[in-house]
């Protein structure tokens, strides 16, 4: 069958589709009930364990205790039981290879015994299991012949059972190390960086305490994950969604996303089911999540949780996206994670929204009332200002992809310069304290009048937000807002808490050295605080992201503008970078130069991909396509417009062939290494690809419906 036919073929299924109808009903059933049943909880914990093996697990789970290995063969009894009992076979563990995706081997329950099979589950095999680690990337850290690598269970992040149609596996979340104990993973520096911040925060609070005991002080996380919904029988009608997960090609649709009738628009039907579907699983994962909505473009949508524990964030947010894909697929539909699948319209980030808190002192980003009486709360903001100003370029580098490259810096995404949103309220907080040293007053939100009687008076924020802004204060926490759909939650928080917690350690350090000088706790913090935001208050920009002026103001105050990925990714080697990490035992420069490598391989490689995509879907569906219009229009050429029309395919076709063999010579163009390719990629193959998708597109908008191959934007966002 010709694509074009196929094509056709998927529209008209699509449009006479019947109703799908839901294999539940959230009426019939209690989230209550749902929400965990599929989770080796802390609940589930005490009533099947001893009362002195749970109290150990307990401490280790809520305030980071070395485990007792000594309680391991219990805890993996009842475990097993609890699988066993829930339909499970097999278990799995789970972890987060430099992939940037979830990796997991399997392993039955069941072993023979001589006379029939037993299930059997070990604290040994709960706790570290071996897999091949050979093929996983290690950016040098070994040579290709060493392939042992041990996963170890990670206690703070509970068991679940993931339900398949055919059948249910117990996973359990751990860390991938190498046979040295170097990082191979996501979760590894996230748990070091986590130890890092409690260690740090607590070093602060004792100060304003007295040594006053509190508990573990940890980073939460709520990310926002943005997504695209496409019709399956169109998207296995486009090479380059199914290969590369974005559109190379596609011209720009008579409408996109410029009526702003999208957003926070009604839900359609098939979507909401396939939404609900997905919130379902998530509640028996134990997954808060809490909104749904239509986002900006057509076909986005959004789906953010509750913010929970960094750690447990991140295993969930790396389950959501499963979750996504699996649902979607049960109703005809594929989930698009990629940063910007369509040109023309939003692409889709990830918004991290992270703080940090604990049981004893509460939210340590939560200003109150009067944020200007609000030392403690003032000094842990100063302390993120000087974070994120001291370490820019990490925190640029730790968004960086190809894939959202395509995204930063567009007017729909914030800039590639790093800088941070206070709002007015507490701006002007900031700014009392910049120049004195304290603050005396802070702007009041009031209430704001409708001018309608029957509507209640609401109560207004002090402040408005800013979309612009790539790291914004939201009222109780700061929003990382450059963090790509695709990305892996972990990178971004590891680097936030890294920085956090040497940004704390020093000022633990000022404060007590000021403390030799100024008897009074008071003088003293005000003291470090004024010098601290008279240093680093350039990274506070309360202005318009987008606009060609913050840029200039930008360079000015001396802030990076990283642009692109092969220019960011070599902060995480720097000089600064590598000391902060050593200094807070979260990775060593030789784990920081392995994932440099990973990061700028995985860039040229998809690169690459792109690349002998654009040139063999232009060859081999695009020109013939065209060739066969022009040929086609051999009988009216002798007419105005027919004449008219063919020369014009005929160009573009020619232009499209050109610009394929050019993008085919740069891209065999080799370079010393890594690096060099990356830079090459950017500078000379993506343009190169972009003139050939210009061609194509130019092609799309005059070549007969009928004889186009690929689904058309139009089609791809607009039937649901």
């Amino acid at each position: 069958m010709s694509t074009n036919k196929a094509r056709r073929e998927a529209i008209s299924a699509i449009a006479s589709q019947p109703r799908l109808k839901g294999t539940f009903d959230f009426r019939n059933e209690k989230i209550d009930v749902i929400f965990g049943q599929n989770v080796f909880s802390l609940e589930k914990m005490e009533k099947r364990l001893p009362k002195n093996v749970f109290k150990s697990l307990k401490a280790s789970i809520e305030t980071g205790a070395k485990l007792d290995l000594a309680v391991a063969d219990v805890v993996a009894s009842a475990i097993k039981d609890w699988a066993l009992e829930m339909g499970a076979t097999h278990y799995a563990h789970v972890f987060y290879p430099l992939t940037g995706f979830t990796a997991e081997k399997h392993d039955t329950f069941f072993e023979p015994n001589g006379t029939g099979t037993l299930a059997q589950f070990s604290g040994k095999a709960l706790v570290q299991a071996e897999p091949d680690a050979s093929s996983f990337p290690n950016g040098g850290l070994r040579s290709t012949f060493e392939a042992r690598g041990y996963t170890a269970w990670d206690v703070t992040s509970p068991a679940y059972i993931f339900d398949n149609e055919n059948g249910s596996t117990l996973c359990i979340p751990t860390a991938f190390v190498s046979w040295k104990g170097e990082a191979l993973d996501k979760k590894t520096p996230l748990l070091r960086s986590m130890a890092a911040v409690n260690r740090a925060a607590s070093r602060v609070l004792s100060l304003f305490n007295n040594n006053k005991k509190h508990g573990f002080i940890s980073a939460s996380c709520g990310p926002e994950q943005e997504y695209f919904l496409v019709d399956s029988r169109l998207y296995f009608l486009r090479p380059d969604l199914y290969t590369c997960g974005r559109t190379l090609f596609g011209a720009k649709p008579a409408k996109g996303q410029e009526f702003e009738d999208q957003y926070f628009g009604t839900i359609p039907e098939r979507v909401l089911a396939c939404m609900m579907e997905t919130e379902r699983e998530c509640f028996k994962l134990g997954i808060p999540v809490k909104t749904r909505h239509n986002e900006v473009a057509p076909a986005q949508y959004e789906v953010a949780p509750i913010y929970e524990s960094a750690n447990v964030a991140h295993d969930h947010q790396m389950l959501t996206m499963t979750l996504l894909k699996h649902v979607a697929a049960k109703h005809g539909f594929v989930c698009l994670l990629m940063e910007k699948p369509f040109a023309g319209v939003n692409g889709s980030g990830k918004h991290v929204n992270w703080s940090i808190g604990g049981p004893g002192v509460g939210n340590l980003l939560e200003p109150g009332n009067d944020p200007h009486e609000n030392a403690q709360f003032l000094a842990f903001c100063t302390a993120v200002i000087r974070a994120i100003d001291s370490h820019q370029g990490l925190v640029r580098a730790s968004v960086a992809s190809a894939g959202n490259d395509h995204r930063l810096g567009a007017n729909e995404a914030p800039p590639a310069i790093i800088s941070i949103y206070l709002g007015d309220m507490l701006n002007e907080v900031i700014e009392q304290v910049k120049k004195s040293g304290t603050a005396s007053t802070s702007r009041k939100g009031g209430h704001m009048t409708l001018g309608v009687d029957t509507l209640p008076v609401l109560p207004k924020d002090a402040g408005d937000r800013n979309r612009t802004s790539p790291f914004a204060f939201t009222g109780n926490k700061f929003e990382f807002r450059a963090v790509g759909s695709a990305f892996s939650v972990a990178g971004p928080l590891t680097v936030l808490n890294t920085i956090m917690a040497d940004s704390l350690d020093k000022m633990a350090d000022e404060i007590a050295e000021a403390l030799k000088s100024e008897k009074n706790f008071n003088a003293a913090l005000q003291s470090v605080l004024k010098e601290i935001l008279q240093k680093h208050g350039r990274i506070i920009f309360n202005g318009n992201g987008y606009s060609e002026a913050w840029h200039k103001e930008a360079a000015k105050r001396g802030l990076k503008n990283l642009r692109n990925t092969p220019e960011a990714l070599p902060e995480i080697v720097s000089k600064s970078s590598v000391e902060v990490f050593e200094r807070q035992n979260v990775l060593s420069k030789a784990e920081l130069e392995s994932r440099e490598e990973i990061y700028t391989h995985s860039y040229v490689l998809t690169t690459n991909t792109e690349s002998k995509l654009v040139s063999e879907i232009a060859r081999t569906m695009i020109l013939p396509a065209a060739l066969k219009f022009a040929a086609d229009l051999t009988n009216v050429e002798k007419t105005k417009s027919g004449g008219k029309l063919r020369k014009q395919v005929i160009a573009l076709a020619d232009e499209l062939a050109e610009a394929a063999d050019a993008l085919d010579t740069l891209r065999e163009v080799a370079k010393s290494d890594t690096h060099a390719q990356a830079k090459h990629s950017c500078d000379k193959v993506i343009p190169a690809m972009l003139k050939v998708r210009a061609a194509a597109d130019a092609l799309e908008e005059i070549v007969s419906d009928e004889y186009w191959p690929l689904p058309s934007y139009q089609e791809l966002l607009y039937l649901r």
